[in-house]
């Protein structure tokens, strides 16, 4: 009797403790949308969990009530008690630094620019394009006027892809920065203490004989090799079954494998895979172990959907563990942009990015395929994500981006880099910005601001502008502020502090045939791009006026320069067949 009452009260003593009671609820923001991934902690035990897809969370406990504490990036922590018999919402508020994550960004912006002007800049122009084409400023009105610095390049490779398959360009494929960015102008490095360096050329415009061109370029210093941090790469690649091609997944393993040949010992690297399955390919890897990662990349193959933002929450939750402070921690998205499971719009996609931006990781995107490609999102990631945006078309590009200018591609020397130029009204009478086009919905958005650019080491940015002069006799004199002031404004990488320097561009005028022959070229890679745009300020350029001055300038050393003449050749048959075939009928 006496071992009966005994057992009864140790079980009565212990079953509280092995009681299992399940906390249920779900986590929304404060418009009721569900926030997936937000981090759950169970003070209890100190465990984490995570909200599910539709924001739901279901939590198993010893205790019937229990309190946890509840974050995600870009929202306010709350911490509330949940008890077993309810069901909870919790709502999160949006912290004010985040409270413009879905605004548009602006590529480039003129300064006090009224609405009236605005307006009518959104309704012209034609409808296929989201882009609109810069047009003229009165400098005596609007005399600044900037743009984001970054080194995408993405726009040059596409183009190339669609007349490899004797196939007209989109106009709004064509962004004219990206073609001048893919080319390495004239690299001058900066002064000492300085990361960037300044120069530029005043010359006439080959498309107008009343206007002149403003050539301003600016170089960001190299990184001593000896002085690259050490670098944790997660490679997050799209395995899914629209990867199944020539040119998606075997080109991507191609460019990986190429990469690895430059990691270090002190190097780390992580392959993150979504496709049938989300999760972890490879664990954080020594460089030194190549390997292994080779050999990883290999066995990759395609099938399933494309749950690409568990993908990217994912690889974000890897590079957070291994984070090295003061290195170069980095996310590489290898896709065609084809995400059809989960957030898939590119407003849902930019506020997730956003919200990771500033947990001093980068994100570099990495475009392949055709028919399936999704440019506009890649390069809203890209951008939202502090980082690059290149398009691999086939291996020599991939090369070129992993290995030849992997310190331009990973290594980044400014964060949220801007051009301001100021014209001086008293020798320019209009200005026009050449490419750095803004989307329809951004220059239509009263609350749209203008987004700074991240640079790689070594990057050569050229910003050209067409000029109408005040006096057609250029007879300027010394204008005591000189043509136009340069300021460029930036942060050096993991440093909130706002740098700047700046560069004054004398009034002093090269002719075109003086001009060094890499803005000659520069001229050519311009007009064949407006070209293709059908921009009306190119309608008296014709394929071989861009063909004679690139054959002229171009550097027959340089294989990219020769490619480009071979470019312009295939626009020429394209369109040119195109116009005739409309004539005839």
């Amino acid at each position: 009797m006496k071992i009966a009452v005994a057992i009864s009260l140790l079980l009565i003593t212990i079953s509280p403790a092995f009681s299992q009671y399940y906390l249920r609820g779900e986590v929304r923001d404060e418009k009721q949308n569900a926030l997936s991934n937000a981090k759950i902690l169970l003070h209890s035990t100190r465990y984490l969990y995570y909200s599910g897809s539709s924001g739901s969370f279901g939590i198993l406990s010893t205790h019937q009530a229990d309190s946890i504490t509840i974050s995600l990036e870009g929202y306010q922590p709350v911490c509330v008690k949940l008890e077993a018999a309810k069901y909870q919402t919790i709502v999160l508020k949006m912290l004010y630094s985040s409270a413009n994550v879905q605004r548009n960004r602006l590529v480039s912006f003129t300064r006090n620019l009224d609405q009236a002007d605005l307006h009518k800049r959104t309704i012209t122009g034609e409808t296929y394009s989201s882009l609109v084409e810069n047009e003229f400023m009165p400098a005596r009105k609007y005399p600044e006027t900037g743009c984001a610095i970054h080194t995408d390049k993405a726009s040059y490779s596409n183009i190339r892809r669609f007349l490899g398959m004797n196939t007209q360009v989109p106009p709004d494929a064509v962004r004219i920065e990206e073609l001048l960015n893919y080319f390495s102008f004239d690299y001058t490095a900066p002064p000492r203490d300085s990361i960037f360096g300044f120069k530029s050329y005043l010359s006439d415009c080959p498309w107008n004989a009343q206007s002149r061109l403003l050539f301003l370029h600016a170089s960001a210093r190299k990184i001593d090799p000896e002085k690259i941090p050490p670098t944790n790469l997660v490679f997050l690649i799209d395995v899914s079954g629209s990867m199944d091609m020539p040119n998606r997944l075997p080109l991507l393993k191609s460019a990986f494998k190429l990469l690895v040949d430059n990691l270090r010992e002190k190097d780390t690297v992580s392959i993150v895979v979504y496709g049938s399955t989300v999760g972890v390919w490879l664990t954080p890897t020594s460089g030194i172990e190549k390997d292994k990662i080779r050999r990883s990349i290999e066995e990759l193959y395609p099938g399933g959907s494309t749950p690409g933002e568990s993908g990217i929450r994912t690889a974000y939750r890897l590079a957070k563990s291994q984070f090295i402070p003061g290195g170069n921690n980095r996310v590489i998205l290898a896709t065609d942009g084809d995400f059809n499971v989960g957030q898939t719009s590119e407003d849902e996609l930019e506020k997730m990015i956003t919200q990771h931006q500033q947990s001093g990781i980068y994100l570099t995107c990495l475009g392949v395929g055709m028919g399936n490609y999704k440019d506009s999102k890649l390069e809203i990631l890209a951008k939202k994500g502090n980082g690059n945006f290149a398009y691999l078309d086939n291996e020599k590009e991939a090369e070129k981006v992993l290995v030849k200018e992997l310190t331009q591609t990973l290594y980044t020397v400014a964060d949220d880099a801007f051009l301001n130029v100021w014209f001086n009204p008293s020798v320019i009478k209009d200005y026009r910005l050449i490419g750095f086009d803004n989307k329809v919905n951004a220059l239509a958005d009263s609350l749209s601001e203008v987004e700074g650019g991240e640079v790689g080491s070594g990057h050569s940015l050229l910003a050209m502008f067409e000029l109408v002069p005040l006096s057609q006799s250029y007879d300027w004199g010394h204008a005591k502020d000189g043509l136009a002031k340069a300021t460029l404004s930036y942060k050096i990488p993991g440093d909130s502090i706002v740098r700047t320097t700046g560069y004054t561009a004398p009034v002093s005028l090269t002719s075109f045939s003086e001009l060094p022959d890499c803005y000659q070229f520069a001229t050519a890679v311009t007009m064949f791009a407006g070209m293709l745009k059908s921009s009306p300020y190119m309608r008296m350029v014709n394929w071989n006026d861009a063909a004679i001055i690139a054959n002229e300038a171009h550097n027959p050393q340089d294989a990219i320069q020769k490619e480009f003449i071979t470019m312009i050749a295939k626009a020429k048959k394209i369109y040119g067949n195109r116009k005739k075939k409309k004539l005839k009928e």
